[in-house]
């Protein structure tokens, strides 16, 4: 909800710097509005929305790469799990509790995901998660492998439940990617600006107000989606979680 919040805020600044334009062209003097002043704030605006054009394009660049990175962060982790709980099974029943703990440990952490709560998704890193992490490693190294089949599979597991167990650092990937404020701040200070302009080039009517208004929607809409992405694990644009949840399907089977 708070990304909904920033988004409406967004939208009432910059529609209602272009009502200020539309509103200041009635009231300035005539000799304010003549072609050479009219052409320098032309030039001025252009290149403030040039800036715009490049941190809003930066910034969604950035929000996509943040949401593929923790959308194939989980497709990974849950492919990592299956194999290290295959791994487990092959070694014999002496890993029937290391599965169930491994199985434990995953529902936990998908849980935690599926909540969207931030301080859950916290919990993903805490001493507690990382505790769970190392007590199943300290039980793989602790096997006792009586030939050098389980002793091969034993290293093969060791080595593959760090990377299996990596679901701690998804909260961490998301942190990430949070959008700087300061350039958020910028980049709504110069739409308001543009939108300013527009606002001060036309005179009132019913159709420029609405197309300013559509344009002031479009750009807020924009912000709510590059504020969205960052924040992959919560909000209303989210990571699907199927993987996690099918790999959890086959755990200790």
């Amino acid at each position: 909800m708070r990304h909904l919040s920033v988004a409406l805020i967004v939208f009432a600044s910059v529609f209602c710097s272009a009502l200020l334009g539309l509103r200041l062209r009635t009231v300035l003097p005539k000799n304010h509005l003549g072609e050479d002043p009219i052409g320098v704030v032309k030039l001025a605006t252009g290149l403030i929305a040039t800036m715009a054009a490049l941190v809003l394009g930066l910034l969604i660049s950035s929000a996509k790469n943040s949401f593929d990175m923790v959308n194939a962060s989980v497709t990974r982790d849950a492919a990592n799990i299956i194999l290290l709980d295959r791994v487990l099974a092959r070694y014999g029943p002496q890993t029937q509790e290391i599965r169930g703990k491994l199985k434990q440990a995953v529902g936990a952490a998908v849980q935690q995901m599926a909540s969207g709560n931030a301080a859950q998704l916290e919990k993903l890193h805490s001493p507690e998660a990382i505790e769970r992490v190392e007590s199943l490693m300290r039980n793989i190294e602790a096997l006792s492998p009586r030939d050098d089949v389980q002793r091969r599979l034993q290293a093969r597991a060791i080595e593959m439940a760090d990377d299996a167990l990596a679901v701690r650092e998804l909260g961490l990937l998301q942190a990430a990617g949070s959008t700087p404020a300061a350039l958020l701040i910028a980049l709504v200070l110069w739409l308001c600006i543009i939108f300013g302009a527009f606002g001060l080039f036309t005179p009132a009517n019913a159709t420029v107000t609405i197309a300013l208004l559509l344009g002031a929607l479009c750009t807020s809409i924009a912000i709510f989606l590059i504020l969205e992405m960052n924040t992959p694990l919560d909000g209303m644009v989210r990571v699907s979680l199927s993987p996690m949840y099918q790999a959890l399907a086959v755990l200790g089977r």
